[in-house]
């Protein structure tokens, strides 16, 4: 097996280990037996479990940034984008449910590790969001007193809890589009009612 192969078998071991484990729990020999390689084989790619969780975080992010980045390219309206933006997360989360689960539950752990990762990748990821917010500001559409760097947060938060909830179980009664359309709608348009 070519070593980027193998590389890419043990990511993708290592992800659903630790959404079935969690990070603390989860050891190289789960990772190891998962992928179908000899413990020692993780130690030719990786130094330790947190090496092999920033890799994941470093990858799987990587790719969504490039993905979303792709589609968004191609949309002028600021609202199209944040709707662009909403789907495609949640549909990949919903794709890859073990990315999702680690994504959930490691990037808010407080190990003083993955903080600091928050500030690389996954700042990049969510920086987007504020990008795409600044830009409806500058176009008029969005209110000029929101703060794009707490909004992406918000909008995160929302979309990290979401998608969260519907990956618990298939019977979740909404599906991608309209979740992505009402949390789409709560966030361009608030919870008040329009006025007469």
């Amino acid at each position: 097996m070519k070593s980027a192969d193998k590389h890419r078998k043990i990511i993708r071991a290592a992800i659903k280990v630790f959404a079935k484990k969690g990070f603390f729990n989860a050891r190289i020999s789960d990772i190891a037996k998962e992928a179908k390689v000899a413990d020692g084989t993780i130690y030719l790619y990786f130094n330790n479990k947190f090496d092999i969780l920033l890799s994941v975080f470093e990858q799987e992010i990587g790719k969504l940034i490039e993905q979303v980045a792709g589609l968004l390219d191609k949309e002028d309206n600021p609202r199209k984008k944040l709707e662009i933006f909403i789907a495609n997360h949640l549909e990949e989360m919903k794709r890859n449910k073990y990315l999702a689960e680690v994504i959930h539950i490691e990037l808010r752990q407080t190990s003083k590790l993955i903080r600091d990762y928050r500030k690389n990748k996954f700042s990049e990821y969510l920086d987007i969001i504020a990008a795409v917010i600044a830009n409806g500001q500058q176009a008029g559409l969005f209110r000029a007193d929101i703060q794009p760097e707490i909004a992406k947060q918000l909008i995160f938060g929302a979309l990290d809890e979401v998608s969260r909830i519907c990956n618990i179980g298939k019977d979740h009664p909404y599906t991608i589009e309209e979740v992505s359309r009402q949390l789409t709608a709560t966030f361009l348009e608030g919870l008040l009612a329009s006025r007469p």
